[in-house]
């Protein structure tokens, strides 16, 4: 059984720094993509960072980018995203995502994914 349990969320002022974590069970990811998405309230889930887990492909949504580093750590198999100089407008659930699907919009749409953690909340305050 997939499990994937995310860690390390919590509440931070604007420009500040967290890590959130993402361990993965039952699951093999070697050559597949794994993600990051999150939702605010109200609004659609959107993809953050992407990782092509032993394949060193890397996206990230625009918003983002220069500010969140997504990162694997094989031995563990923990999926990782350090988010930098956060802003406000960055507050949501975030939740790692597993089990890439080919055709269904790339590694940044959330209907590429068939697995999903419990989500962790991050709250950046101004």
């Amino acid at each position: 059984q997939v499990q994937l349990v995310e860690s390390g969320g919590g509440s931070v002022q604007a420009g500040g720094s967290l890590r959130v974590s993402c361990a993965a069970s039952g699951y093999t990811s070697t050559r597949s993509w794994m993600g990051w998405f999150r939702q605010a309230p109200e609004k659609e889930r959107e993809g953050v960072a992407a990782i092509y887990i032993d394949g060193g492909s890397l996206v990230y949504a625009d918003s983002v980018k220069g500010r969140f580093t997504i990162s694997q750590d094989n031995a563990k198999n923990t999926l990782h995203l350090y988010m930098n100089s956060l802003q406000p407008e960055d507050t949501a659930m975030y939740y790692c995502a597993a089990g890439y699907r080919l055709g269904k919009g790339g590694p940044l749409s959330k209907d590429a994914f068939l697995y999903w953690g419990q989500g962790t909340q991050v709250t950046v305050s101004s």
